[in-house]
């Protein structure tokens, strides 16, 4: 996704207060909300970065989606598991609905595969099994949840795809946004294909990785996020995407549910990997994984057998390997903003972080890596962007960089008087030139009164 000018003028000016977060980096727009990395600072003094999802002004007016959204955030909040992202707040400020969530420093699956497809680094098949197991474990936490009166929660997600995945730079998988798809779809009575919420269906989820009921417009339960699973299985293994073409195209092959083999890529025992595989895309339901702990089962066992488990701190080493000087340079420059909103520094004097590095646009993959949807939003330096820049630039370069360039901008920016010339350098207090030139002003000072008084 691409920041125009039309986008750009309806953001408010970062950092900016909302309610009691302080929205600080604008990290993407999608078809339900703007996403913003904001700080939230408590009444004892402790602040922590979290997500703020503002909800677009056509869906909070609308009552429909209010009601939906609430009914889910607030199911999506009970919650508490190390692979699910954590929903802390719901609200309304400023006539916008919002949603506050667990910040997850890192990428989500559809980035970091695009990064390895560009670098041409293969993504480990213990790394991609990794993956599926980790999330397979929060989707059988949400499926088997149950509220404070003991009754289950009835949690499917309805839309697990990439970039629904989140991994952290510690070699965390964490699932986000349960019940969104629902909230877009707000589905009426369960039955039988209809048009209008097939469409629906289309907005709310994916189809790319939609179960084929889903695609239908049919009643769903927790198997269809079990195939939705076994896509993301079947696509990590095969190294490609498993529906390809329009949006319309890979609706009727969704519908259809005619998955092919899957290709011998060279991993061990692939006819016990394919029985899996094949189990969770049965196109119904009845023949699938009963749960995704089922499915949880089947793929560890395997895993273990041929010895292609992995930890995730193992993982999280081989994403810093291949993306230290990227993790390096984000996390600094959010450390950054977040120190200035706790010192209580200016805000107009730091400027917002970068994104994570967007995903590729397409391409066939490496081994086993793959590209999936569209690159979000790439943040450009803010000269590019033709936005103010900082008033102060107190930023060293980053490790392995070369010395940056500081637009002549800057000095106006700083308070500088406009006639000054741009490549003089300005005396630095308490530096060696400033002593001297304070001293010899010093002595004419000393000498005048002297002179004077005699």
């Amino acid at each position: 996704m691409r920041t125009d000018a039309r986008l750009r003028d309806e953001l408010p000016p970062l950092p900016c207060s909302f309610g009691r977060y302080v929205l600080f980096d604008h990290i993407g727009r999608g078809g339900m909300a703007d996403i913003f990395l904001a700080r939230l600072r408590t009444q004892l003094g402790v602040a922590r970065n979290v997500v703020v999802k503002q909800i677009l002004p056509a869906l909070s007016d609308d009552p429909g989606f209010a009601a939906m959204l609430i009914e889910e955030a607030k199911l999506a909040a009970q919650l508490n598991h190390a692979n699910v992202v954590q929903v802390f707040d719901l609200g309304r400020e400023e006539a916008r609905l919002f949603i506050a969530m667990e910040y997850v420093e890192g990428f989500d699956l559809r980035q970091m595969l695009g990064e390895l497809t560009r670098a041409r680094v293969p993504l480990p098949a213990e790394y991609a099994l990794l993956v599926v197991r980790q999330a397979l474990r929060g989707l059988d936490y949400a499926h088997r949840a149950r509220g404070t009166d003991g009754q289950p929660l009835g949690i499917v997600h309805r839309d697990v795809s990439p970039s629904n995945v989140l991994i952290s730079f510690e070699g965390e998988v964490k699932l986000c946004d349960f019940g969104i798809a629902r909230a877009l779809g707000r589905e009426g009575s369960q039955g039988g294909p209809c048009e209008s919420r097939v469409r629906r269906s289309r907005v709310a989820g994916k189809s790319a990785y939609m179960a084929p009921e889903q695609a239908r417009g049919d009643a769903l339960d927790a198997r269809a996020d079990v195939f939705a699973a076994g896509i993301l299985l079947w696509e990590l293994c095969a190294g490609r995407r498993l529906y390809k073409g329009t949006d319309d195209e890979m609706l009727a092959q969704a519908c259809a549910a005619e998955v092919p083999p899957l290709p011998d890529r060279g991993l061990p025992d692939t006819e016990r990997l394919c029985a899996i595989v094949a189990r969770a895309l049965a196109p119904r339901p009845g023949d699938r994984f009963a749960t995704a702990g089922e499915f949880l089962r089947d793929l560890e066992d395997y895993a273990i057998e041929q010895r292609l488990m992995a930890s995730p701190l193992r993982f999280g080493a081989f994403l810093a390997e291949h993306f230290a000087e990227a993790i390096v340079r984000l996390r600094r420059e959010r450390e950054k903003a977040a120190d200035a909103l706790d010192d209580g520094s200016d805000p107009r004097t730091f400027g917002p972080s970068s994104s994570p590095p967007p995903a590729a646009e397409n391409g066939e993959l490496v081994h086993l890596p793959h590209a999936a949807g569209t690159p979000p939003e790439v943040r450009k330096p803010a000269q590019e962007r033709n936005e103010p820049l900082p008033r102060e630039v107190s930023e060293g370069p980053s490790e392995g960089a070369g010395t940056p360039e500081v637009p002549s901008s800057v000095e106006e920016a700083r308070g500088e008087p406009e006639g000054r010339s741009k490549g003089r350098p300005g005396l630095v207090p308490f530096s060696a030139p400033w002593l001297l030139v304070v001293g010899i002003v010093a002595a004419a000072v000393g000498l005048s009164v002297y002179f004077a008084l005699r």
